[in-house]
C-alpha cells in the first residue's frame, strides 16, 4: 500500500502530510509526497528551488523507522494538475490520496475550478480530504 500526498506548501496541504503520517504509521505503508510545477518555463525556474527544499523538508519530518518517504515533483503538461496527480496515482498503484482542501466561492470555484475537487471526483482510490 502507498499513501500519496498531494503537497503545495500551503497550510492546508502541511495538515495532509500530518495525516499521512497518523495513516502511515497505522496501516504500516511508504509516502509519496507529490508536487507540480505549473506556469510557464520562467515561473517554474523561480519556484523549483523552493520547492525542492520544501518536499525535502516535509520528507525529513515523515521518515520514521518503519516509513519510507519518497518525493517527487512533476513538471505541468498538457494535463490540468488534477489530472497529473490522477494520473501518478494511477500509474504508481497508490490507495490513498491524501490532499488539502481551501474553501473558496462558487465564482472563484468557477473560474480556476478545483484540485481537490477534480481528484475527489476522478481518483479511482479513496480521497481523504483536509483543512
Amino acid at each position: 500500500m502507498k499513501i500519496m500526498v498531494c503537497y503545495d506548501g500551503s497550510e492546508v496541504s502541511k495538515n495532509a502530510l500530518n495525516l499521512a503520517k497518523e495513516h502511515a504509521a497505522c496501516f504500516k505503508t511508504d509516502i509519496v509526497i507529490v508536487a507540480i510545477l505549473e506556469g510557464s518555463p520562467q515561473e517554474q525556474l523561480g519556484s523549483l528551488e523552493k520547492l525542492e527544499q520544501a518536499l525535502e523538508d516535509a520528507k525529513i519530518l515523515l521518515t520514521t523507522d518503519t516509513t519510507r518517504v519518497e518525493t517527487r515533483l512533476l513538471q505541468e503538461n498538457n494535463l490540468s494538475v488534477g489530472e497529473n496527480l490522477i494520473f501518478f496515482a494511477e500509474q504508481n498503484k497508490v490507495k490513498e490520496i491524501i490532499i488539502g482542501a481551501k474553501k473558496r466561492s462558487k465564482v472563484g470555484k468557477f473560474i480556476t475550478g478545483s484540485t481537490a475537487q477534480h481528484v475527489i471526483l476522478h481518483a479511482e482510490c479513496p480521497v481523504v480530504t483536509v483543512k
